[in-house]
């Protein structure tokens, strides 16, 4: 598996699972009937946020995009997304996007980086970024409606760079 920047030609690729995904309404808070622009868009910022993508034999398995989780006074510190391809599930290539963009960030200048939104339901990511040295700072109650779960909490996490 390569990471490697992500190049306009990937969305095409990213899209199909990037519409998947928000369709499932298990991890992302994104609002539902995104066009492929507008949701390129929100994952593909302008510098200084960046993304990347996990390929295999030419096929993107998942991509993750991060930047300065607010600007001036906070822009010391990263957030950072991070999406799967449902076919790649289960085989690392989560905690190998999460690795390379910690190690990113940290080059970039960063001193910690915080999630804003991790569905306490997703066990997986949870596990994974507490394996990567997160903790959950906080329990926003009830801030987001799953659709197996009702409602239930976002966790904020945190690590320092």
């Amino acid at each position: 598996m390569l990471i490697r920047a992500f190049a306009d030609a990937d969305w095409q690729q990213v899209w199909p699972f990037f519409d998947e995904v928000v369709a499932e309404e298990e991890t992302y808070a994104y609002p539902r009937g995104l066009t492929s622009e507008r949701a390129r868009a929100l994952w593909v910022e302008p510098p200084p946020a960046s993304a990347v993508v996990a390929v295999e034999d030419d096929r993107v398995l998942g991509t993750a995009r991060w930047g300065p989780n607010r600007p001036g006074p906070g822009a010391h510190v990263a957030t950072a997304s991070f999406m799967v391809s449902p076919a790649a599930r289960g085989r690392g290539v989560g905690r190998a996007l999460g690795e390379h963009v910690l190690a990113a960030a940290r080059e970039q200048g960063f001193l910690a980086m915080q999630f804003n939104a991790v569905v306490e339901t997703n066990a997986p990511a949870v596990a994974l970024w507490q394996s990567l040295g997160f903790a959950v700072v906080g329990t926003v109650p009830e801030a987001f409606e799953h659709p197996v779960h009702g409602l239930v909490g976002l966790h904020v996490m945190h690590r320092r760079l």
